[in-house]
Formats: structure tokens, sequence, C-alpha cells
């Protein structure tokens, strides 16, 4: 029987409990108890476990502008520190780890441009790099899998632009709806990607197309992704949800061998902090030099995508959880 998600409240973890004999249902019990209380009630990310999956779905429901805001980068630190304590071989069962977006249409935009905006402006460089580091240690860690043996899927059922998409190419597996756009459109106000798409790219597909894809601005849909391997699996539009589950199920069998695979792959090219601080500092320092015109298109980008934020409000936990189905 197919495992369907259920909401077990606000302040309660959201489990889908194993079938079986009594002793499989204390054990079950025993495991709900080891999850972390804070994990389930973060603000802008909606989190549910399926016991029967050992799989950790995550949803992002960001407060204004779908991006990266420094309240949600609170929540992913915790959001990590939760999983790599009470998940893994010594704690709570964990095979994949699923990081999708409640907003519809929309991945993520990336940066906190409003932040970068301010922060530009006063000439504040700290504040530029501090942001920045904070996002790169979200990414680094997340490359390497918080440390413990599972697979990472991120779920693309809208437009992943900038850091959106930056985030998404730390991830093992990416599976995207077709027709959804990944882009990196920084350099139409005159600014680079800096959290992880130089490095990221030049491995994966070369620097001249890592090249392409950060100075021309353009988008990419999940087709061409896929042809060139950025994307593993293209569902159809609304079947994102189902092709997790589907790849879940198919991977099942050969789980130690993608994950020792991918872990190989990390060793042949390997991709340190320092490296991308590196880079944080230098898109800090180029930030510092945009122009009244630049930042005016940065203002135009903003306010384009604010259209798609979500409602402001509190709503029923159960009606956000169902999209997850």
């Amino acid at each position: 029987m197919t495992a369907q998600p259920i909401n077990l409240g606000t302040g309660s973890h959201r489990v889908l409990p194993g079938l079986g004999i009594e002793k499989d249902m204390l054990d079950a019990a025993r495991r709900r108890l080891a999850l972390p209380e804070r994990l389930f009630n973060l603000n802008q990310l909606d989190c549910q476990y399926e016991e029967d999956a050992a799989t950790l779905w995550t949803f992002m429901r960001p407060s204004g502008r779908p991006s990266f805001n420094s309240a949600m980068l609170s929540d992913f630190a915790v959001w990590q520190e939760d999983i790599a304590t009470a998940f893994g071989p010594t704690g709570v069962p964990l095979d994949f780890l699923v990081l999708g977006s409640r907003v519809p249409g929309v991945f993520c935009y990336g940066g906190d441009l409003d932040l970068f905006g301010n922060l530009i402006r006063a000439g504040d460089r700290a504040g530029l790099i501090r942001y920045g580091r904070a996002c790169v240690e979200i990414l680094h860690r997340n490359m390497a899998c918080l440390d413990l043996p599972l697979i990472t899927i991120g779920l693309v059922q809208g437009e992943a632009l900038g850091g959106g998409w930056e985030a998404l190419m730390s991830f093992n597996v990416i599976i995207a709806e077709r027709g959804v756009k990944f882009g990196l459109p920084e350099i139409k106000f005159n600014l680079f990607p800096g959290m992880g798409a130089h490095a990221i790219l030049s491995r994966k597909v070369g620097s001249a197309m890592a090249e392409r894809m950060v100075h021309s601005g353009e988008d990419f849909t999940a087709e061409q992704l896929h042809a060139l391997g950025l994307v593993h699996v293209v569902a159809e539009p609304g079947e994102g949800v189902a092709a997790v589950r589907e790849y879940i199920s198919k991977q099942r069998r050969r789980l130690a061998g993608h994950i020792g695979s991918h872990r190989a792959m990390r060793m042949a090219k390997p991709i340190t902090l320092d490296e991308l601080v590196a880079i944080v500092t230098e898109w800090a320092d180029t930030a510092l030099k945009l122009s009244d015109a630049d930042l005016k298109m940065m203002r135009w980008i903003v306010n384009r995508q604010r259209q798609y934020q979500l409602p402001d409000d509190n709503g029923d936990q159960a009606t956000r959880l169902a999209a997850a189905g």
C-alpha cells in the first residue's frame, strides 16, 4: 500500500507509522520520540517524515518574496543541525532528504535582493560577506549530505533563479517538472552569482558552459539541463512529488551503491568551504561597485518577483502539508 502523508497537528511529529506487529509499533514510537520537536515547528520550512520510506520531506514556505531571507537561513541552519544529530545509522532512519517549495510556480529566487540593496547603499562589506558566508556554509554542508549516508533530492516545480539554482546544485539528484526554468540573472544588474555556481558548474559541465550560463543571464528549461546532466529526472507538470516517490522506490535496492558513488564523486572533484568563501568575498567586493542604475534594475526584479509571494498568514498546517501528496 502506498504511504500517504498525514498531519498530526501543531507541536506533533508528522510521521507515517510503520505497519506490523506490536514490536514494530513500539520501535516506531521510540523513533518518534527521538525526533526533535523544533524541526517540525520551523517558521519557513515545513517538514514531514515518512517512516516507511525513511524520507524527510521539506518544503520552503518563505515570508515575503520567495528568496533566502535571513530568517529562512536561520531555519536552514537549525534544520541541518537537527537532521545531523537525530537521524542516521545511530538515530532515526533516513535514506532520502527532499527539498521543495510551497510557492506555486517558484522554487526559489535566490538571494535577498532587498537586503543586498540596503547593504550596498550603506557600503556594508562585512554584512554582505556575513550573508554570503551563511549561504555557502549551508550549501557546503548539504553537498556533504550532512555527513550522513543518504541521498539528497531537489524537487523543482517552479522557477529556480540565482541562488535558488545554486542551492539546487548542492543536491545529489534534481527532479524537475517539464518546462520549469533555471537561470542566473545576476549579470543583468552587473553582478555575478556568488554562492557556488562557478565552483559547481565548472566541475560538472566545464568552464566554457559554466561561463555561458553565468555571463549570458539566459534561462534554461528542465529539459535543456537534463540533456546536460544537471537535471536527473524530468517529470510532467504537477507530477513532481510522484516522480520523487518513484525515484526513491527504484533506487532503494541499489541505495548503498548510489550513496558510495556520490561520495566518490565528491572525493574526485572536491569543493572546499574556503573556496566558496573566497568567491563570496569577491562577490561582495563587486557588489559594492554597483551603480544607481544597477540598483534600480535590482529593484525592478524584486518588484516583479513579489507577485509570487505567499499570503502572510499562518494557515492550516494540514492544508500546507497536503501538497506533499
